[in-house]
């Protein structure tokens, strides 16, 4: 009787071992971008624009493009803000620099303008940590290669 009663306790602990297991089966590990990696990557390309004489919106945002960072600088227009988030977010998103867009569409590829919340212009670099997008960081308000500079400053700026 005793053993009857302890079957179904066992089963039930058996299955409790066995569910970690094949819920790991369906994660896999993710690096996240923090606060501070991000105000990292927001000090390197203020620097950098700093340097450099540029009055530039800066913003960072994580793999999923939301925001977690962001600077304007003095001076730097109203329209950057918006432009800074969008390349941004573009960049995290597809995982490129949002200069590969840019280059798609001035080669004709029109299209890309009906893909929804794109900013296909230059100035958006991904964050990068061990081959994996971790989030991006994204520039408005110089030329567009002087937008790119700077995010680029800034996403160097995050290291594992």
């Amino acid at each position: 009787m005793l053993r009857a009663a302890i079957l179904p306790l066992l089963a039930a602990a058996l299955c409790a071992l066995a569910l970690p297991a094949a819920a790991a089966a369906q994660l896999r590990p993710a690096r996240m971008l923090t606060a501070e990696a991000a105000q990292r990557a927001i000090a390197a390309a203020d620097a950098e624009a700093r340097t450099n004489g540029w009055n530039v919106s800066i913003a960072v945002v994580d793999q999923a493009g939301d925001l977690i960072a962001f600077l304007r600088r003095d001076g730097a227009h109203a329209g950057s803000v918006d432009i800074a988030r969008g390349k941004a977010r573009t960049a995290a998103r597809f995982r490129r620099p949002t200069k590969s867009l840019d280059s798609s569409l001035m080669a004709g590829r029109l299209p890309i303008l009906a893909f929804e919340g794109v900013t296909p212009v230059e100035g958006g670099v991904p964050i990068t940590v061990g081959g994996e997008v971790v989030g991006a960081v994204g520039v408005s308000g110089a030329t567009s290669a002087q937008d790119a500079q700077v995010a680029a400053a800034g996403a160097a700026a995050v290291k594992p």
